[in-house]
């Protein structure tokens, strides 16, 4: 980037800097929810909240596919 370039786009720098956040937190998110030790994390959670009677089959099954989908890539 020249000099002109550079102090005519000043005024640009915080919008940049928003934008550059806003993708780094995209991308953290974005790891996180297709991390498959998350995912497994998740299922095992699900499971332990089903078998303690907090859900009921129908939104266990409807989540734990969810999840799976997210594990395997479907």
């Amino acid at each position: 980037m020249g000099l002109i370039s550079g102090v005519l786009t000043l005024p640009l720098a915080p919008v940049r800097g928003v934008v550059w956040v806003a993708d780094q937190l995209a991308q953290a998110a974005d790891r996180e929810l297709h991390d498959p030790s998350v995912i497994r994390a998740r299922l095992a959670a699900l499971n332990e909240e089903y078998e303690a009677g907090h859900l009921s089959t129908e939104a266990f099954e409807g989540e734990e596919q969810q999840l799976l989908d997210l594990l395997y890539g479907r």
